[in-house]
C-alpha cells in the first residue's frame, strides 16, 4: 500500500483526536492529555484551511493558464501574419531587425 495522501492524513488525524478524547483515561498516563488533543485539533483545523487555500488557488491557477493560452495562442498568430508580410515587402538582410532568423 502507498503513502497516504495529505488530505487522507488530516483525516485520519481529526479521527485519532476523537479517539484520544475518548480514551483520555488510558492515554493521559503517558502525556497525551485534553491540552494535546486540542493541540492537534488546532493543527488538523489549521491544515483543513490552508488546504482548502491550496485547493482555491489551484483552481484559479487553472483559469489563469487557460486564459495565457488564448492570450498567447492569439500573440502567436498576430507574429505570424506580421512575419508573411515583413517576409514579402522587407528585405532578407534586414529581417533580423524584426527578430526573424529566417534563411529564406
Amino acid at each position: 500500500m502507498g503513502k497516504k495522501t495529505q488530505s487522507q492524513e488530516i483525516t485520519d488525524t481529526g479521527i485519532m483526536v476523537n479517539g484520544i478524547r475518548a480514551n483520555q483515561d488510558v492515554l493521559s498516563k503517558r502525556g497525551i492529555d485534553n491540552a494535546f488533543a486540542n493541540e492537534l485539533q488546532f493543527k488538523v483545523d489549521e491544515c483543513v484551511t490552508l488546504n482548502a487555500e491550496q485547493e482555491t488557488l489551484k483552481a484559479r491557477l487553472k483559469t489563469k493558464t487557460e486564459e495565457l493560452d488564448a492570450a498567447f495562442a492569439s500573440m502567436q498568430k498576430k507574429a505570424m501574419e506580421a512575419r508573411k508580410i515583413i517576409k514579402l515587402d522587407i528585405p532578407q538582410s534586414l529581417w533580423k531587425e524584426f527578430g526573424i532568423n529566417d534563411k529564406r
